[in-house]
């Protein structure tokens, strides 16, 4: 069992597992945060409309889940970060 890289609780992997079910292909084993240290936001991601977890203490939700992001990172060979850029003229 790992410890939360926020709070250092010991991570409870069920209820981990349940909060990140909205969360592609991710398991608790990508995580190093507990479930009381994240949130998970639905419908949030403007790649694939998926959810989003956003660390406790983060005041801005962010743009990409990170499927999408891994998958940007794969196709572009940059990595977007967590929020998209305003597009600039």
């Amino acid at each position: 069992m790992k410890p939360c890289h926020s709070c250092r609780a010991v991570i409870d992997e069920y209820l981990l597992d349940k909060q990140l079910e909205p969360l592609r292909d991710l398991t608790v084993d990508d995580f190093n945060l507990c479930a009381d240290c994240v949130t998970v936001v639905a419908d949030a991601c403007v790649e694939c409309g998926g959810a989003v977890y956003v660390p406790r203490g983060e005041a801005t939700t962010p743009d990409y889940c990170p499927a999408c992001r891994a998958t940007l990172i794969d196709r572009t060979g940059h990595d977007p970060g967590w929020h998209r850029d305003a597009v600039s003229s």
